[in-house]
């Protein structure tokens, strides 16, 4: 399955905050079927573990990780944007990967994240 990692630079922390995906183990905890993209499942990003490390930085952690589908109205063309960095984070897929992790995958489910 082709998904798209945000890829801004790996040495920068916190993750989200600027712009790259987070990595490490979370659960996928709610849904939105009804977005600005395809679809979406909530990474449970930032973790206690996450928050802890960035009030150590002074930072600000980030949030609002999502698995998510292509653009409303765009997907057709899913494959080309998986070809550029567009996520702010996120983990973009098809909309047909969408479709299929949407009917696979339960609220709850864990999910580890690694690039």
């Amino acid at each position: 399955m082709d998904v798209d990692f945000a890829k801004a630079a790996a040495a920068t922390w916190p993750p989200s905050s600027f712009r790259r995906t987070p990595e490490g183990r979370y659960v996928l905890d709610w849904r939105n079927p009804s977005c600005v993209a395809r679809q979406s499942i909530h990474v449970s990003y930032p973790d206690a573990d996450d928050l802890a490390a960035a009030k150590a930085r002074s930072v600000d952690p980030g949030g609002m990780i999502m698995i998510h589908g292509q653009p409303n109205g765009f997907g057709w063309w899913g494959w080309l944007l998986q070809l550029v960095d567009w996520t702010d984070g996120c983990i973009a897929v098809t909309d047909s990967a969408m479709d299929e992790i949407w009917a696979m995958v339960a609220d709850g489910a864990p999910i580890e994240i690694e690039q």
